[in-house]
């Protein structure tokens, strides 16, 4: 983050701004609106704010700006046009160790302002950290039809009723599991179709129904896909916001894991080669003791936690202690992969088939069915395969495949920084090594993967996007006198 998002209570304190144009009256406004109060420094000022002042909403002194005048300043706003004074004030500011805003200059602020979406009590800040205003105001443009004005009568509901659910409920987990319910449930409806009475009155009803006992334990066993927050199910969206714990693995990119509630505690469980943070038999009983001490456990896995993803193992754990389990499948690297990768895995021309192996090496040796693998008409997807692709290759081929059978293999598949080499069964291994390819990484084998070349989608709308951008670029200005 290049800024800290946080919310400054500047009700009755005293905010400077230096300018009288357009642009700060639209911050008077906003520091009015607050409870601000609010003193102007500026020799003249325009139509707007002379009636902002005709109606008290600050004080004014029609005076070119001097350090004295931050004296008492509990934050300050700079929004002249001459560059030069912006930077004194700003100076001077941060000298006090006064928050200091400068309009349209980023480098020269201590804080920024964002765009607002206001549904009091309910406010949502949007930000670019200054790189982009007019993004920010299309983002803030698109949450306001998507935030009903009702949020703001919904919070003071809440509020009203706070005290009540407190006394009513000893145990904080299960006060947020009353919460949760209800702000997503009848309750809101109604607040949301103007029945505030009944509202109330149902939420009344609905407290007096719930006991004070301990909640329950469960886990949430959740596949987070392959990289790509996008391609989150909703339901993993949702139980990421309930969780008061997450378990995650080393495939669940950083992207996803800032989809989780923040004040969740975070449990990495990753596996790499010869390198387990926790054994399997650890993380089950992990899982199994988070949930006796009453709390929601996420167990966040890339891609599908039954493909590949011992997800099997763990809920057979879960299951033999009693404990409270869901599952939400996610999708698989092998469809999200060879989706983004423009590789269908079955075609009625080429592959009336799929096969998905685990591509571990064991002592130098891969354990598969090869001859099951090189039958004809099918697709055969490796995961976990980058470090044995040459013996993959090789004992493919000695089992009968063509050296010339198309294979590929995709590096961070659905992500922008996805990476495609396609070659041969024969050529692979080296394309790989030369590309000094990382993991996480999948490798598709079968004709299917000569569609590649007209069906690569994702390659070319990134390098649509990337041709637009170079095109974009202003052309330097030419001298053309003399």
């Amino acid at each position: 983050m290049d800024f800290l998002p946080i919310f400054i209570d500047i009700r009755n304190r005293n905010c400077l701004v230096i300018g009288g144009g357009k642009v700060a009256a639209r911050k008077i406004d906003l520091l009015s609106r607050a409870g601000a109060r609010i003193t102007v420094i500026a020799p003249e000022l325009d139509t707007e704010s002379l009636e902002q002042l005709r109606q008290g909403i600050f004080v004014h002194y029609a005076e070119t700006f001097t350090p004295a005048h931050l004296n008492n300043a509990t934050l300050v706003i700079a929004a002249t046009n001459d560059r030069l004074v912006n930077q004194q004030i700003s100076d001077a500011a941060k000298k006090l160790r006064i928050p200091i805003n400068v309009v349209d200059n980023p480098d020269l602020c201590s804080f920024i302002m964002p765009s607002i979406i206001d549904r009091s009590p309910i406010l949502v800040a949007v930000s670019s950290s200054g790189k982009s205003p007019v993004l920010a105001r299309l983002l803030r443009a698109r949450l306001e039809t998507m935030i009903p004005e009702a949020y703001g009568r919904l919070a003071t509901y809440a509020a009203n009723f706070r005290a009540q659910v407190r006394q009513h409920f000893s145990h904080p987990e299960k006060r947020r599991m009353f919460w949760e319910n209800e702000l997503q449930g009848r309750f809101a409806e109604m607040v949301f179709a103007g029945e505030d009475q009944a509202a109330q009155d149902y939420l009344v009803h609905s407290l007096h129904g719930e006991t004070d006992e301990a909640p329950v334990g469960e886990v949430y066993l959740v596949g987070a896909g392959p990289g790509n927050p996008d391609l989150l199910t909703f339901r993993a969206m949702r139980l990421m916001q309930q969780a008061d714990v997450v378990v995650y693995d080393r495939l669940v990119s950083p992207e996803i894991l800032n989809m989780v509630r923040r004040d969740a505690q975070r449990i990495y469980a990753g596996k790499e080669r010869s390198n387990h943070t926790m054994s399997q038999e650890s993380i089950n009983e992990l899982l199994v003791r988070l949930a006796k001490e009453n709390k929601r456990v996420l167990r966040l896995k890339g891609g599908d936690p039954f493909i590949f993803g011992r997800g099997g193992e763990e809920i057979e754990t879960l299951a033999s202690f009693g404990i409270p389990f869901q599952v939400v499948p996610g999708i698989t690297a092998a469809s999200g992969v060879a989706a983004y990768a423009g590789i269908p895995l079955t075609h009625r021309n080429y592959a009336q088939s799929c096969i998905f192996v685990a591509g571990h090496l064991k002592n130098g040796s891969v354990d598969l069915d090869w001859p099951t693998l090189v039958r004809p008409g099918q697709t055969i997807v490796i995961y976990m395969g980058l470090l044995g692709l040459p013996v993959l290759c090789k004992q493919l081929i000695l089992h009968g495949l063509p050296t010339r059978t198309p294979a590929a293999i995709v590096q961070q598949g659905t992500t922008h920084t996805q990476r495609v080499l396609v070659g041969s069964l024969g050529t692979l291994p080296n394309l790989a090594s030369s590309a000094n390819l990382t993991p996480p990484t999948l490798i598709i084998i079968g004709e299917v993967v000569n569609l590649h070349k007209n069906l690569a989608w994702f390659e070319s709308k990134r390098n649509l996007y990337a041709n637009e951008l170079e095109n974009t670029k202003e052309e330097p200005i030419k001298n053309n006198s003399g």
